[in-house]
């Protein structure tokens, strides 16, 4: 077993499975080698045998220091330590050639929902025309499981990024929102219409800038995309659904670079949006954007939403409490409330904001409905 160890080109992972994999879902290598992209089929674990995996990856261009996960197919499904906790990155040297691991729980192994009181999802692009200047395309809308049974009128929440919220295999992993939702609603806090817009793609960096001056990436089109959310996409939406169309049951949320455009739209237009939902957000990419936008005559005075956490970098936190400062000494009667929410072993991933969003939108929506402690 040495000899052949010491003699291969490359690392080899062998993971001895000790959870439940009763769907026979492929399990996969995620790390620093693969930019954290689960679900990548270069990374994919050949079963050996039963409850055995192994995958070979070629030393040419593998860091020094390997850092890694083995996930089922997503973030919803990635390892944890044998307490049902997050498990921290796993580490070996490639100098050492091989990794050998077991895996005893896996996140959300019998992850269950109501499913009678899943929303219902429809796909309305094909019914709206977008705009030349806007290159999201597939927007989604999330309805209470009995829309088409009242008559009532519910109050909406656009989300960024709709490709991370419900997709089953989203390659980065999904938020899970449909599943969220109808634990909500069981619970009478979900009564609400869910806008998701899918990003855009090789684009998403550039749509979700909010400069207009050149930046790394290109010349940020953030500007013509919130015009176009809120003077194109609402009217639409409150025409076509029954919805609360004023600010105070009106929001927009996202997460990293779907959190930074978000902050952007609300401050913009703060007569559209009175609930902002905002995780990780990318404040580094334009870090005095959300600071000029306090000046504005208008000034924002609805909810915020504020999550980070401190394994996501150094600076997410008190860029986060830097912008909940400066918005709370903005000039205006009517300051903002704030929630900020922090998690010691948050890192930067969909699974994580997936978790939050449930507290979050019980606040942002159903505040009186909170059971205070």
């Amino acid at each position: 077993m040495a000899s052949n160890v010491s003699a291969t080109n490359g690392t080899i992972f062998t993971l001895n499975l000790l959870a439940t994999n009763e769907e026979e879902q492929p399990i996969y290598v995620v790390g620093n080698f693969n930019r954290w992209r689960v679900a990548d089929e270069r990374y994919r674990m050949q079963q050996v045998a039963t409850g055995h995996f192994r995958l070979e990856l070629p030393l040419k261009d593998l860091p020094e220091i390997l850092e890694y996960k083995y996930a089922r197919g997503s973030w919803d499904h990635v390892e944890l330590d044998d307490n049902g906790n997050d498990r921290p990155n796993r580490q070996v040297l490639r100098s050492h050639h091989e990794a050998t691991d077991e895996v005893i729980r896996w996140k959300q192994d019998r992850f269950s929902f109501p499913g009678a009181f899943l929303p219902k999802i429809e796909i309305i692009e094909n019914d709206f025309e977008m705009p030349s200047s806007v290159q999201t395309r597939r927007i989604a809308a999330l309805l209470p499981h009995d829309y088409y049974e009242t008559d009532r009128h519910y109050p909406v929440l656009y989300l960024q990024d709709g490709q991370n919220l419900f997709d089953d295999y989203a390659p980065y992993g999904n938020w899970a929102v449909d599943k969220r939702l109808a634990q909500l609603q069981q619970e009478g806090r979900g009564d609400i219409i869910i806008i998701a817009i899918d990003h855009a793609m090789d684009k998403r960096i550039v749509e979700f800038t909010p400069s207009t001056t050149e930046t790394r990436f290109g010349k940020g089109q953030g500007r013509s995309y919130v015009k176009f959310l809120a003077e194109r996409l609402k009217p639409y939406i409150d025409q076509r659904f029954r919805t609360l169309p004023n600010c105070h049951n009106t929001g927009i949320g996202g997460s990293s670079m779907g959190g930074l455009i978000s902050i952007y739209a609300g401050m913009m237009y703060p007569e559209v949006y009175g609930r902002l939902m905002v995780f990780s957000p990318s404040l580094w990419v334009t870090p005095n954007i959300p600071f000029q936008l306090l000046n504005l005559k208008n000034p924002f005075s609805g909810r915020v939403y504020l999550y980070g956490g401190k394994k996501e970098s150094a600076t997410m936190i008190p860029n986060l409490q830097r912008l909940k400062k400066a918005l709370e000494n903005q000039a205006s009667k009517t300051k903002p409330e704030f929630f900020l929410s922090v998690d010691p072993d948050g890192e930067h991933n969909e699974s994580r904001w997936g978790e939050e969003f449930p507290m979050a939108l019980s606040w942002l929506f159903f505040h009186d409905q909170l059971t205070t402690t």
